[in-house]
């Protein structure tokens, strides 16, 4: 049921499109191909065992924290906008 401006499906629409964002995002995240030896932010090694664990890897384990943390202060932002523009 509506409630206001919105239509019908409007709620359940914008959580599905938060989720495949969310998916999106994970699956880019994904590393691939060969890991680097060096890290290409701050040029210092890459450790060996963390090359192995992790294929594809190309930040060393202070940028990839860095990293992280940068990512999760943006995923606490609604990029969708207020609620209030969400049921429009």
């Amino acid at each position: 049921m509506a409630v206001g401006w919105a239509q019908d499906g409007a709620v359940e629409a914008q959580i599905a499109d938060s989720v495949n964002d969310e998916i999106a995002r994970a699956r880019r995240s994904l590393h691939s191909g060969e890991s680097l030896h060096t890290c290409e932010n701050c040029g210092g090694p890459i450790p060996e065992a963390r090359r192995l664990a992790l294929p594809g890897v190309r930040l060393c384990v202070a940028c990839q924290k860095e990293a992280d943390r940068q990512e999760q202060r943006l995923m606490h932002y609604n990029r969708k906008g207020s609620k209030d523009s969400q049921l429009r």
